[in-house]
């Protein structure tokens, strides 16, 4: 005989959350420490909502939504999986503040609301939101800055050498004009890069380096050396140079002067760029072609190396913890899905550092 379906009661569920929560739920850890609620007027002023008096379904809670562009932003998670997962994770629709009763987004309003903050422009504004808020809380960057670059992947594109060689020049290519569906599939911004990577040698018991081409953005973001937040960030296909954005990074506020950083940014424009504004540079020292570097500059490299690896953690656990990868076409998406990455990432190490703050 088939089993009568039960709804779960008010305290059938009270029981579950409680057995999340024994566990350890890292998102209840979250949202007991970050405020979302400050979130909402910048929210709501990039999004130019109406009231609703025009009639039809009322829009989903604002912050409510932003959240959810957080998860996607901590787990790695497309928007048709997004729709999945918060209805399929008690912590998720705990998170959320939705009970079984609620409706879930589906996948088409997370992306409207992901594409009206888009549009408006609105990750820089959010991300300087909780900046000052860290500041309020005596987290000011401290210390001096760390300033580095990564790549973040997008899906590879199939283009022919002719298409390739029309992109690179900022053109349309010719068969592309009259084929919008085409078109909308095609990113134009991102562009293929050469990165270090390592395989076996089997004549050797070791590892050798070799060229791994990837496609897609980087990620230039400026840590403080104190508390390893991440204090700015800028954009940039993969192909750009890494120097070149070291004056979007820097920051003037940070209580000491120091700026680390690989020899990527060594150049003479940088160099005068940091000391007219009392910066410090702790950028490694570059070997001249066919000349060692001095004993001198050897240990002053060895000695940055120490500080500048701090960064490396920052986008360890951004590529292997939170899955950071670019799903969306053209620069200006591109931007707010690496902006609220690198957002989500200091909403955990804030959380992590008001974690040790705390009494045992």
């Amino acid at each position: 005989m088939a089993r009568k379906h039960v709804q779960p009661g008010f305290f059938d569920l009270d029981d579950r959350y409680a057995a999340l929560s024994k566990i350890g739920d890292p998102l209840e850890q979250l949202a007991a420490v970050i405020d979302f609620e400050p979130f909402r007027y910048r929210l709501e002023k990039a999004l130019k909502r109406s009231d609703g008096s025009k009639g039809g379904r009322p829009p989903y809670d604002c912050v409510m939504m932003f959240k959810i562009l957080v998860l996607q932003a901590l787990y790695g998670l497309s928007d048709d999986q997004a729709e999945f997962m918060i209805g399929d994770r008690l912590s998720f629709m705990r998170f959320l503040g939705l009970g079984f009763e609620d409706s879930v987004p589906d996948a088409k309003t997370i992306w409207l609301f992901r594409e009206l903050l888009v549009e408006a422009k609105a990750i820089d504004k959010l991300f300087a939101l909780f900046d000052r808020r860290l500041e309020e809380k005596g987290y000011l960057a401290m210390g001096g800055q760390i300033i580095d670059a990564t790549v973040v992947e997008a899906p590879r594109q199939r283009n022919s050498e002719d298409e390739k060689r029309d992109i690179k020049a900022g053109k349309v290519p010719e068969e592309w004009k009259d084929n919008p569906h085409k078109l909308a599939q095609k990113d134009t911004d991102a562009r293929w890069t050469l990165k270090r990577g390592k395989k076996p040698d089997p004549a050797k018991p070791k590892t050798v380096e070799i060229a791994v081409p990837v496609f897609g953005y980087k990620n230039h973001i400026s840590t403080d050396v104190r508390h390893g937040f991440i204090r700015s960030f800028a954009v940039s296909d993969a192909a750009a140079h890494d120097g070149a954005r070291l004056r979007d990074l820097v920051r003037q506020n940070n209580t000491a002067s120091g700026v680390w950083a690989d020899t990527a940014y060594r150049s003479k424009k940088n160099e005068v760029y940091m000391a007219k504004r009392g910066l410090n540079s702790k950028v490694h020292h570059r070997r001249n072609p066919g000349k060692p570097l001095s004993e001198m500059q050897a240990k002053a490299n060895a000695a940055r190396s120490r500080i500048r690896a701090r960064i490396e953690h920052v986008f360890a656990h951004q590529k292997r913890r939170m899955g950071v990868f670019v799903r969306t076409i053209g620069m200006a998406r591109a931007r707010f899905k690496i902006g609220m990455a690198n957002l989500a990432y200091n909403f955990q190490r804030f959380v992590w550092h008001q974690g040790r703050s705390l009494p045992a």
